[in-house]
């Protein structure tokens, strides 16, 4: 693990290789109300769809969820906050620093077929 924590890393934190990662996605809660409802749900969704699901639903800042991820390097973290108010979620690539938003429908099949590939 210190090997690969050597040599897989920014300044942010670590970044997991897929194959080695603690979990396949983290899922972030950055809200009360529906974010926390949809978020539950689709960390739900994705366990039963196979994938090992990292769940932060503290509460509180997100910017302290966000630096966590950050921290831990899960390949994928998918944010559930302000973009649910148009429909989305937001689905970050913690390699790249890309993010983008998925619609909340095509979330699930989306994030799998990201991890599988």
């Amino acid at each position: 693990m210190a090997a690969i924590a050597e040599q897989s890393y920014d300044e942010k934190g670590l970044i997991w290789p897929r194959a080695i990662a603690p979990a396949d996605v983290h899922v972030v809660i950055a809200g009360r109300g529906e974010q926390d409802e949809v978020g539950v749900s689709l960390a739900e969704s994705l366990e039963a769809a196979g994938l090992r699901v990292l769940l932060d639903d503290r509460g509180g800042s997100p910017g302290v969820a966000f630096k966590d991820a950050e921290l831990i390097g899960v390949p994928t973290v998918v944010v559930v906050g302000k973009a649910l108010a148009d429909g989305n979620v937001e689905v970050r690539d913690r390699r790249t620093g890309t993010a983008r938003a998925v619609p909340v429908g095509d979330a699930v099949a989306e994030i799998v077929r990201e991890v599988r590939s």
